[in-house]
């Protein structure tokens, strides 16, 4: 069988197994990506991801990784979603979930049918093959550039003429070779809509993301306390963050994603920051079962909820501010002191404050009292 023939045999059953989009690169086809995958580490934009610095020859390169690999399959599946992700940022009382959160666990999804797609095209081609979905050192946006899946945008995103900024990638690396696809023709013009909406300004330049200022990375891989200066910006985004993608023109020819295991999750809609700010560890693990969002863990997550909170207006949730004051984590009670800062009225707040740091043992919580206290108003004056 034809190098041709096989991949259109593999196109042909990626597409009945629920692949939107199937494109095939060459191992060498992103020869640039050491050299940009090096400036941006130089520039410490990486953040704490620290295994993005780990063994960089090895994500710069898929012989890198694998050194018999022939070729790079590159599939996409589109997550669009079924409304506007934007419109709820105007609820203030409601969490914002980023739109893939609020779906079955990408990685499950994918990675059972690159398996089976892997499968198939080892038996008929008689080659060794390997599958990763962001699990492993693969620079997945530029191979699916590469293979012509799409292009990257200013947000760093992969862009495509069907699906707009919402693909979820998957790559198969084999020791077949098939007929590599032309790369795609960079769309974006003079666009720059996903760099001026971004809150934090987490965008030196066009196309390069520096993550310790993202949302989406501060809500969710951060797993510290979250500087002052990007708290107000994260408003009521919860986990993650699609306004660079939410934006993109490219979207009006992506339709709402058509795979029912990819459909989001009617319970994950318009939660209240009231509801979540209660959620013990089980029932954490039990609303958020089978989701992205279950990996961060409940600490984490209601941390962004407090955040939430502060930013709410509503002096009512002030309640679960300060009853979170009591939680076990210190991550939690350093954002319920922030939260409570901003909802309680000042001489409210310094009574509180009086009789709740003293009692404080963790140091980090104690300095947010004293931070949201002011100079102003030094503790001792406060009882």
């Amino acid at each position: 069988m034809t190098g041709a023939a096989l991949k259109a045999q593999v196109a042909e059953r990626g597409r009945a197994l629920g692949f939107d989009l199937i494109r095939v690169a060459a191992p060498d086809a992103i020869p640039e990506a050491a050299d940009r995958l090096a400036d941006w580490l130089g520039a410490g934009h990486q953040a704490g991801m620290d295994w993005m610095a780990a063994t960089p020859e090895r994500r710069a390169s898929p012989a890198g990784l694998w050194p018999e690999v022939r070729s790079v399959v590159m599939l996409g599946i589109s997550y669009a979603p079924e409304r506007d992700p934007m419109a709820a940022l105007a609820e203030r009382g409601t969490a914002v979930l980023a739109t893939y959160a609020t779906r079955r666990d990408y990685h499950d999804v994918i990675k059972g049918r690159l398996k089976e797609l892997a499968g198939f095209l080892a038996a008929k081609a008689g080659a060794d093959v390997k599958v990763f979905v962001d699990t492993a050192p693969v620079m997945e946006k530029a191979l699916a550039a590469a293979s012509g899946l799409g292009w990257v945008g200013k947000h760093s995103v992969i862009v495509s003429r069907e699906h707009g900024s919402w693909l979820l990638l998957g790559a198969i690396y084999t020791t077949a070779e098939l007929p590599p696809d032309e790369p795609e023709t960079p769309r974006c013009g003079n666009c720059t809509r996903c760099l001026d909406i971004c809150p934090t300004a987490a965008f030196p330049r066009p196309h390069v993301l520096d993550a310790g200022r993202c949302i989406a990375y501060l809500t969710i891989e951060h797993k510290g306390h979250i500087a002052p200066e990007f708290r107000e910006a994260i408003g009521n985004r919860v986990f993650g963050c699609d306004d660079c993608l939410a934006v993109c023109p490219w979207n009006k020819f992506a339709a709402a994603a058509r795979d029912a295991r990819l459909a989001a999750r009617a319970e994950l809609s318009g939660l209240s920051l009231r509801d979540l700010s209660r959620l013990d560890d089980a029932g954490f693990r039990q609303l958020f079962a089978g989701t992205p969002i279950k990996r961060t863990g409940r600490d984490r997550f209601i941390r962004n909820v407090l955040i939430a909170i502060g930013n709410s207006g509503d002096p009512t949730l002030s309640e679960e501010a300060m009853r979170l004051l009591a939680d076990p984590s210190p991550l939690v009670r350093a954002m319920a002191v922030w939260a409570a800062g901003r909802l309680l009225p000042p001489a409210e707040f310094r009574r509180l404050a009086a009789a709740q740091e003293p009692c404080e043992g963790d140091a980090d919580v104690r300095a947010e009292w004293r931070a949201a206290l002011g100079p102003a108003a030094p503790l001792e004056a406060a009882a």
